[in-house]
């Protein structure tokens, strides 16, 4: 009977584990275990031009680093059995910074024997990295958008301290940079250069047309439909079909050649990233004055209010949630399209990664990517951040 006891106690303890763990952090998480065994970590290749062979997490031989993943993982493992968000949050934000601090410290101890090796991420450490990313996102999510952005800024204030350091100098990655050093701080502002010329003329454009289809519905019963049809459009085929009556208009106007407007060049890249981005921007203003209430506007008129003021002082203000919410899928998805910019000649980070394409140089078309995949993450964050407050606040 005793045992019969403890038998059916144990079950019963095994049971309430089994249910408390978290159902969704689980598969997150779960690969960050299986992975390393299964997969490469790094990959060394004897110069930059050939191909390397794949070596495993236990074979790095990290020392410190290595024991810092292993404390961040069991971290990590705590939030998933105990199906707490902080400790998922810390745990894989922590597991990011040592898993990239251990590949650096690998290529550093491989550049001692070998100075003309690469070391480069392999695909073990890419798919560890994304789902420690997925885990910080759900715990995140569950959080709210400001331990995004202090789960973010760990993140970034770890790779930032261990670059400031030089612990991650002998990386691939990092003498791509060390190559394109004088290119890339050019290559970034123009970047952002692009994408802030195409917004003002697509809020300029998109807001008053947005208050437009909220006012005649018939108006937005013509316009949406032709705004998602510019959506269908590949964005090399736009610039494409933009190239020839843009050459057109700089010839019979050489004024406007001269100061750089043609069929090539940042001016197809910002007219294109304006069609794109029209239809979130018009889309949500129109919705954002819709779910104004009607009782709200009645109420202002009742205390006086002309239309004008109604329209400034309650509808602007209840809808601009909705129209931040449209801006912030507008600038995101102008960061990506902006890269493509550089196949006519636009430049921006985009030119940087179809060096690496042309040249067969993974390693430089991360170093052009990972800035436009920053700037999204941040941009996408810091909205998402005002969208919150300025609900909370209504």
């Amino acid at each position: 009977v005793a045992k019969l006891r403890v038998a059916i106690l144990r079950v019963a303890i095994l049971r309430v584990a089994i249910l408390r763990v978290d159902r969704v952090l689980l598969p997150l998480a779960l690969p960050v275990v299986v992975v390393p065994f299964v997969l490469g970590f790094v990959s060394v290749a004897r110069n930059r031009l050939v191909s390397g062979r794949p070596v495993s997490l236990w074979a790095a031989e990290a020392g410190a680093p290595l024991w810092l993943g292993v404390a961040a993982a069991l971290l990590l493992l705590v939030g998933v059995v105990r199906s707490r968000a902080w400790p998922a949050l810390v745990g894989a934000g922590l597991l990011i910074a040592a898993l990239i601090w251990t590949a650096g410290h690998f290529a550093e101890m491989t550049a001692m024997t070998t100075p003309s090796a690469r070391v480069a991420f392999a695909a073990g450490f890419w798919i560890m990295l994304g789902c420690c990313l997925l885990c910080m996102a759900e715990a995140a999510r569950r959080l709210g958008s400001r331990a995004a952005l202090v789960g973010f800024l760990l993140v970034v204030g770890a790779v930032g301290v261990m670059l400031a350091t030089g612990l991650l100098s002998e990386l691939s990655l990092l003498r791509e940079y060390e190559n394109k050093r004088e290119i890339l701080g050019p290559a970034l502002l123009r970047h952002i250069g692009i994408v802030a010329a195409a917004m003002a003329p697509t809020l300029a454009i998109g807001i008053p047309l947005g208050v437009a289809c909220h006012r005649a519905k018939s108006l937005g019963a013509a316009v949406f439909p032709t705004l998602g049809l510019v959506q269908t459009i590949p964005s090399i085929a736009l610039f494409g079909l933009l190239m020839a009556p843009l050459s057109g208009i700089a010839a019979w106007w050489p004024a406007l050649g001269r100061a750089g407007f043609g069929g090539i060049g940042i001016a197809p890249a910002v007219i294109a990233l304006v069609l794109y981005s029209l239809l979130p921007i018009t889309r949500n203003t129109t919705s954002g004055l819709d779910g104004v209430p009607a009782s709200v506007r009645d109420a202002a008129v009742g205390l006086g209010m002309r239309p004008a003021q109604v329209f400034w002082q309650v509808d602007v203000k209840l809808a601009f949630p909705a129209l931040l919410a449209g801006l912030r899928v507008t600038l995101v998805q102008a960061i990506g399209l902006a890269a493509v910019a550089a196949l006519i000649g636009a430049g921006g980070l985009g030119s940087v990664m179809f060096d690496g394409l042309f040249t067969g140089a993974l390693d430089l078309v991360l170093l052009g990517a990972l800035p436009v995949i920053g700037l999204a993450v941040a941009t996408d964050l810091l909205l998402r951040a005002a969208v919150s407050r300025r609900a909370v606040g209504a």
